[in-house]
């Protein structure tokens, strides 16, 4: 039961999908401690609801009319920070996964989960904690990996064979690039074996993926 008043945790449901939101409802009410305060299908109208009436968790989805769950989760959260959200989605694309965790969703798990799975994740939440299910923590931990590998690749590179990456990009020559930094061809094609080695990269295509994704050049739109 909630602390407040020793009442039930509100809820509100926000999805597109009313055979989801009839599922979602039928959990709900066999937990005494837990009651539905509203269902919409729109992320607009949800917000509304949200600030006439503050549920205690805002239950989305990722994709609706109006405002999408990531757009309303960062509405909820800026202006009503103690308003918990638990996003339930069928997406676990990496892009979607670090979108929620910056609007501050308190968690995240698949559409596909069991019923305990949800439940569990509900009770964390609103016991001031947070749930992320087993494949969007994995997403996680491959995206801080990922970094912590380009952090040290990028680590190793000197100064010179980061202007050479460039002058790469810039679509330089290993003769232009000699000329314009008053070097020898031969020690431009020796920076750059060096350069391919450190960044792990076997082709130029490689070469500028990997720049780019280190933010070693500015890409102008």
């Amino acid at each position: 039961m909630n602390d407040n008043e020793n009442r039930p945790y509100s809820i509100l449901i926000a999805d597109d999908h009313q055979i989801f939101i009839d599922g979602l409802k039928a959990l709900l009410k066999k937990e005494k401690h837990l009651q539905l305060s509203g269902e919409v299908c729109n992320g607009r109208v949800a917000l509304d609801m949200i600030i006439k009436n503050q549920p205690d968790l805002l239950i989305t989805d990722i994709n609706m009319p109006g405002l999408t769950g990531v757009e309303l989760t960062r509405e909820v959260k800026s202006r009503f920070p103690e308003v918990k959200v638990l996003v339930l989605s069928m997406f676990n694309d990496r892009d979607i996964v670090s979108d929620i965790l910056m609007s501050e969703a308190e968690g995240y798990i698949l559409k596909s989960a069991g019923k305990q799975e949800l439940i569990n994740a509900i009770n964390r939440i609103l016991d001031n904690s947070t749930y992320y299910c087993n494949e969007v923590t994995n997403i996680m931990l491959s995206r801080v990996r990922k970094q912590k590998m380009i952090e040290k690749n990028t680590a190793t590179l000197t100064p010179r064979e980061i202007e050479i990456i460039k002058l790469i990009m810039e679509e330089y020559s290993s003769e232009e690039i000699a000329e314009k930094l008053f070097i020898s061809k031969r020690t431009v094609d020796t920076h750059r074996k060096n350069i391919i080695h450190k960044t792990n990269t076997r082709t130029l295509v490689g070469l500028i993926m990997f720049a780019i994704e280190n933010n070693l050049v500015e890409i102008h739109q």
